[in-house]
């Protein structure tokens, strides 16, 4: 059984949605892009800042720098306020927490703003742990996130799970060999799941205890 859940944090515990398209909308502003469609704007969930602005819009370099800046200086503030629980969650990390499990977020939003959130929407009452990217991290990926995770729980992967909602999550669990479940409530398809290689897949918050229970 797996005594280590590791959960991703925007779309898979929050609907972080809000904040985070008012934040890229500006920051993209700001940079002289004009997105009509908003619903691309949810793109900028799930992957670093800089990959957001560099695949998606083309900016490179310090105009990347530029765009982050702008982009925190509307959610660091503000921004990171709207992002509501899913339905369901609390029960879920409730029940988890009684089995005994250990339940870490491990997530690409820096470490010091995940912080934040996990206060204002109250997870920090069920989390022993979250592992973000800080100042001394070169590599942010999913997969060195979950590295440190491994380190934290001093386990074997065998003994660990990583829940989250978008490709990036599940191909870092393929890459450090953590099976995965990949969440379709959130912000990426059931398509996209199944093709990064889910080891699982719950439509539902309560569908995460079938295999962690």
């Amino acid at each position: 059984m797996y005594e280590y859940i590791c959960f991703d944090l925007d779309g898979t515990l929050t609907q972080s949605e809000y904040g985070v398209i008012g934040a890229a909308e500006y920051a993209l502003n700001q940079m002289g892009i004009k997105e009509p469609d908003k619903k691309k704007l949810l793109r900028f969930i799930g992957p670093p800042l800089y990959v957001s602005f560099d695949e998606f819009y083309g900016l490179k370099g310090d105009d990347v720098e530029k765009a982050i800046e702008y982009f925190r200086s509307i959610y660091d503030t503000k921004g990171y306020m709207e992002s509501p629980l899913y339905d369901g969650i609390e029960e879920l990390l409730d029940k988890l927490k009684q089995a005994g499990k250990h339940l870490l977020i491990v997530t690409s939003k820096p470490i010091g703003m995940a912080n934040k959130v996990a206060a204002n929407t109250g997870l920090d009452k069920y989390v022993e742990k979250i592992i973000g990217p800080d100042g001394e991290m070169k590599d942010a990926s999913k997969a060195a996130l979950l590295r440190r995770a491994i380190e934290y729980a001093g386990s074997d992967t065998s003994r660990m799970i990583m829940i989250g909602d978008r490709l990036y999550d599940i191909e870092g669990a393929n890459e450090v060999g953590m099976d995965s479940i990949g969440v379709i409530y959130g912000y990426g398809s059931r398509d996209e799941l199944t093709v990064a290689g889910a080891t699982y897949l719950a439509d539902t918050p309560a569908d995460i205890l079938k295999y962690t229970l």
